[in-house]
């Protein structure tokens, strides 16, 4: 992730610059970068030669690397890290494209389902990449109110509401029967006792003596503790933008991508970590533990009601991503989608640690 610490050979200020300008001229142009290029389209104030040696020496401390033959060179996993976590100037999305973005939002009815939908679709079209959102659900998930409803006499449906709006109904048979009048009381009496505990507190509780009860409370909390360990439903768009890029033109590289886009085993760890940490966080394939991503980078941020109820929204995409450009579009997202879920739950506690900057010293604009 982002805040993870790397371990960075001290630059010279020349090396910062002259690594800066290498990423953001080969993810402009996806063409290792050689010197003379370099001090021709930025005006350097320095020779050829002297350019070559600093990317030599950048190569040997691990920053860059050179294709085969090419006398250019291209970022590593390292060079890129640096740039993130160093050189990177943020810039805002534009205001007229914020204010579009909001309008799209607001033009739909209060249905968080339809939200979730179209801010996979702003971001991917935004950030001209690959995206993905999850709905947001409770940090855990909690008891919020239970109708037992008569069928037959000996057949009655448990109608479960959890915390974040989710409901749960399952059929129970009774070996004696049992009136509509019995399964209220028995309604009220589990609504006073459950209503806003987790399933380890609903275990915790004391047994009851009425075996249906015991029956039931179990049964809840069966619920509420495969409610917690769920996977999140992720909402995918923009297969497409990423498909393009040159580096996808081989058929292995392409089908790696689409699998980890599409196989939710493949991004579904890296989106439970991000639901547990503020910001937006940046995760580049290759670097351990991530090396069963190679030349894929993820830009996650959580979003929605802190320590109560948060989703996941990002872009996925080539390791030469313009981070710049993605990361304010994530940040502007996560900001947005969080305000609309808070004032849908009526609460102004949405999150805000997205708007907490990845490096406190930018310097290079992608």
């Amino acid at each position: 992730m982002t805040e993870t610490l790397t371990e960075f050979a001290e630059l010279t200020p020349r090396r910062r610059t002259l690594l800066g300008l290498i990423v953001h001229e080969y993810i402009s142009n996806s063409e290792p970068v050689g010197s003379r290029c370099l001090v021709e389209t930025y005006d350097l104030q320095f020779s050829p030669a002297t350019v070559r040696n600093e990317m030599k020496k950048l190569e040997e401390l691990g920053y860059l690397t050179h294709p085969h033959t090419s006398a250019g060179r291209i970022p590593t996993h390292m060079g890129y890290r640096y740039f993130v976590q160093h050189l990177l100037h943020e810039a805002s999305l534009p205001t007229a494209l914020q204010h579009t973005i909001r309008h799209q939002f607001f033009q739909i009815q209060q249905e968080l389902d339809q939200w979730v939908r179209l801010s996979a679709s702003v971001l991917a079209r935004t950030a001209r990449s690959a995206a993905i959102t999850t709905m947001p659900r409770p940090i855990r998930t909690q008891f919020k109110h239970v109708e037992l409803i008569s069928l037959q006499p000996r057949t009655f449906l448990l109608v479960l509401v959890l915390s974040g709006g989710a409901v749960r109904q399952q059929l129970i048979a009774l070996e004696d029967p049992w009136t509509q009048t019995e399964l209220s009381r028995l309604s009220h009496e589990l609504n006073e006792r459950l209503t806003g505990l987790n399933w380890h507190q609903v275990r915790s509780l004391d047994s009851d003596s009425d075996p249906i009860a015991r029956q039931i409370t179990t049964l809840i909390t069966e619920i509420l503790y495969h409610e917690d360990e769920r996977s999140d439903r992720i909402y995918r768009d923009g297969l497409t933008n990423v498909l393009q890029a040159p580096e996808f033109n081989e058929r292995g590289k392409a089908r790696r991508f689409v699998e980890v886009f599409e196989e939710t085993s493949a991004i579904e760890p890296l989106i439970q970590e991000a639901r547990q940490l503020p910001g937006v966080q940046v995760i580049i394939g290759g670097e351990s533990p991530y090396d069963n991503l190679p030349d894929i980078s993820l830009v996650l941020s959580r979003y929605g009601r802190p320590d109560q109820s948060t989703g996941i929204l990002g872009v996925i995409g080539p390791i030469r991503m313009p981070y710049g450009r993605t990361i304010s579009t994530v940040r502007f997202m996560s900001r947005l989608m969080s305000s609309l879920v808070a004032n849908l739950y009526g609460t102004d506690t949405a999150i805000s640690d997205a708007s907490t900057p990845i490096d406190p010293q930018p310097a290079i604009n992608d």
